[in-house]
């Protein structure tokens, strides 16, 4: 069974990436990455939590347009 795990921000991005977005992209306070004409902002700090990291892809989820649950994520 699939849990919630704190994850490093290069592993976020990675993650990202096979689902669809592209870069990260400079910003001005932060990174951001693209999915068509959607943006997800990258927090700068190194590693993410377990509330921040299901805030994100909370925002992932509404981009994409369905939910992105813990097993999901685990498996990418």
């Amino acid at each position: 069974m699939a849990g919630w795990h704190p994850i490093k921000r290069r592993e976020f991005i990675r993650r990202l990436r096979i689902l669809g977005f592209e870069g990260p992209f400079s910003g001005t306070r932060h990174e951001f990455m693209v999915f068509g004409e959607h943006r997800q902002t990258v927090p700068s700090n190194t590693e993410f939590s377990v509330p921040q990291l299901k805030m994100l892809l909370r925002q992932v989820g509404l981009i994409l347009g369905r939910k992105v649950d813990a097993a999901e994520w685990e498996g990418l």
